[in-house]
């Protein structure tokens, strides 16, 4: 099942974002996919303030892994660097994945195979207009599949398409 919204404006898909976070819960795993651009980074600093994130969120794209306290921790992973799977290894992702934080990796398509097989994967894709871009939210494994209904819920207001994969 994948689920599509839209959003026409940085400030909507910051409140998309934040939609998002509310069901967020410990140990969640969200997968970013889309070009240089795409809004990427906005969508988390939604997320980020969803959870409670009072810090300002950037991009993590030289350090490879930002943490952030809320009402949940975040961690905020960009993987586009990486050019082998073995690295992923030494960035610890295990350790974060068990920690009671979301766990959040920009371009983590590129490291999929390395994944658990539970995550909720979002790919950005650009629109018309410089501001236009829909999301695809696609479920993997069970823990965002029982939560389907609440995220379909959560983002009513930016919702254009649903179907059944």
């Amino acid at each position: 099942m994948t689920i599509r919204a839209a959003t026409d404006c940085a400030e909507a898909t910051t409140a998309l974002g934040a939609a998002l976070a509310e069901l967020a819960r410990p140990c969640d795993l969200i997968v970013l996919c889309g070009d240089l651009g795409a809004g990427k980074t906005t969508l988390t600093q939604g997320v980020g303030r969803g959870l409670g994130i009072d810090a300002q969120i950037t991009s993590p794209t030289f350090t490879l892994v930002r943490s952030y306290t809320g009402r949940l921790d975040l961690f905020h992973l960009d993987v586009y660097r990486i050019t082998q799977l073995e690295e992923v290894a030494e960035l610890g992702l295990n350790e974060l994945l068990d920690d009671d934080a979301v766990t959040l990796i920009e371009w983590g398509d590129q490291i999929s195979p390395v994944l658990p097989q539970d995550y909720l994967e979002i790919s950005i894709e650009l629109g018309e207009s410089d501001d236009d871009r829909t999301f695809v939210f696609s479920v993997v494994g069970p823990t965002w599949t029982a939560r389907m209904r609440a995220l379909r819920a959560a983002l009513s207001p930016w919702l254009v398409l649903e179907s059944d994969d």
